[in-house]
């Protein structure tokens, strides 16, 4: 198998992963809540999510956790809680991955 091949594949594989992160409706519902940038005046945490969307803690975290493995959430301690935002640069690399596989045929 070609280095070509190898590189294809584990795109497609990242790629995979991305969106059976994004194929679920709550955690979509997530990312329609989600600030795009990490400030304290538009703060989401685990208790703000699970609230808005109608989830227990634990649940939210979970999806939450998916999203982050999947690199198109992101977190960090601040404002004395973690918070979440959609980090626009991943999310823009997955439409360009699948525009690019599509295109490819």
């Amino acid at each position: 198998m070609s280095m070509v091949t190898l590189k294809a594949n584990s795109e497609i594989s990242i790629l995979a992963k991305q969106l059976w992160a994004l194929g679920d409706p709550v955690r979509l519902k997530i990312i329609q809540i989600l600030p795009v940038e990490p400030t304290c005046h538009n703060a989401c945490n685990v208790s703000k999510i699970a609230e808005r969307i109608g989830l227990s803690q634990p649940a939210a975290s979970h999806h939450l956790r998916i999203l982050r493995q999947a690199g198109i959430v992101t977190y960090e301690k601040k404002c004395r809680d973690m918070i979440y935002w959609i980090d626009l640069e991943a999310a823009s690399a997955v439409r360009e991955r699948l525009q690019d596989l599509i295109g490819s045929y």
